[in-house]
């Protein structure tokens, strides 16, 4: 297997040391960066596998390595690093292209944990069918089946559910589920992805009043979890 590559672009250096040595024990080759400049150069220069990224750099911060990566037409996955408390902070750098959030202080099990899944799938194409719990979504009949029988559903609650299961992991704003699944010609509010999600939950979720699959965010959005999704 070809060794990933994890960019860590921290400007704390104790903390940039902690999170190389780490990765490295995981067995990842790494790359580290101390300023947002530095950065920028190192993603756009190596395109690495994945990216850790603070948001508060110097020279260049974190919102502005996110517009410019995906300005170039790069999709490897970002996690960005953020203090706590600043959901503003998580939802701006989420629709600029970051994938998902820790906040610090964190466990680097669980950054490890995400890493890990990130890398996985985003070099895996998407099936034609993709199951989770005793749900199959057919993405090219545009069918769900749930044990078997077919589970109607409405044209937007097929492309929210296509949309959650294409991201999967992901942490995805509400006004980035807007733009994707409604448009942005459309005039809705963030209740409408909401109403919908609720609408979804009651079809696919063993318990909707405890979802499994569709976990709510809170004061951010939601974000889909298949367990197994890609593993062997």
């Amino acid at each position: 297997m070809t060794e990933k590559t994890v960019l860590i672009i921290e400007d704390d250096p104790t903390l940039l040391r902690g999170l190389k040595d780490r990765f490295q024990a995981e067995g990842y080759r790494t790359q580290t960066a101390c300023d947002g400049e530095e950065g920028l150069a190192a993603v756009l220069d190596g395109s690495p596998h994945l990216v850790i990224l603070d948001i508060m750099l110097p020279k260049m911060n974190g919102y502005e390595i996110c517009q410019e990566v995906r300005r170039h037409g790069l999709n490897m996955p970002i996690i960005m690093l953020t203090a706590k408390g600043q959901e503003e902070d998580i939802i701006r750098g989420l629709n600029l292209g970051a994938d998902d959030y820790v906040t610090k202080p964190f466990s680097i099990k669980e950054l490890l944990a995400r890493a890990a899944a990130f890398l996985r799938r985003s070099l895996e194409e998407v099936p034609d069918a993709l199951k989770f719990g005793d749900c199959e979504l057919d993405l090219v009949a545009h069918r769900l089946l749930r044990a078997g029988v077919e589970v109607p559903l409405t044209p937007k609650e097929f492309r929210l559910l296509e949309y959650f299961v294409r991201r999967a992991g992901r942490a995805l704003t509400r006004d980035d589920i807007l733009q994707r699944v409604w448009g942005s010609s459309v005039v809705v509010t963030a209740r409408s992805v909401d109403r919908c999600v609720t609408t979804l939950r009651s079809k696919i979720e063993p318990d909707p009043r405890r979802p499994s699959f569709i976990q709510t965010i809170p004061d951010i959005g939601y974000r889909f979890e298949i367990q197994g999704l890609g593993e062997s």
